[in-house]
């Protein structure tokens, strides 16, 4: 079995600043191509409009729909019905680890996260995903 490489990054996270600062990680020192968008219906558009990542990149806590309920509202669209998805988060209680893992996620991601090791974290994720 081939490994699939990562390279399509869908990104929904609403604070700008981290998104800039993640942007920079990712594309810059990762090499990773990102497609952010500022809020979950906005990821939901543009995922119907045609964009199949490999990976979402979900903030957990952001107004109107969180990551889980993003998620939830991605599982349901074919083209990222079993996508993998790693979560952005500065709850990360084992509880809290144990539900986003019971979601489907094959990591998380504390915030704040360093930049230059962002890259590295996700890369590291997905190719340890089962």
């Amino acid at each position: 079995m081939t490994a699939v490489s990562l390279h399509h990054i869908l990104y929904v996270e609403d604070d700008p600043d981290i998104q800039t600062v993640a942007q920079i990680s990712l594309e810059v020192v990762g090499g990773f191509a990102l497609k952010t968008c500022s809020s979950g219906a906005l990821a939901l558009t543009v995922v119907r409009d045609g964009y199949t990542p490999d990976l979402l990149l979900l903030d957990v806590m952001m107004p109107n729909m969180d990551g889980p309920t993003t998620l939830t509202e991605l599982r349901k669209i074919p083209a990222t019905a079993n996508t993998p998805v790693v979560f952005m988060t500065a709850k990360v209680q084992s509880s809290e680890l144990e539900f986003y893992r019971s979601l489907g996620a094959i990591g998380v991601i504390a915030k704040p996260f360093d930049p230059m090791e962002l890259s590295a974290q996700v890369n590291k994720l997905w190719l340890e995903r089962v």
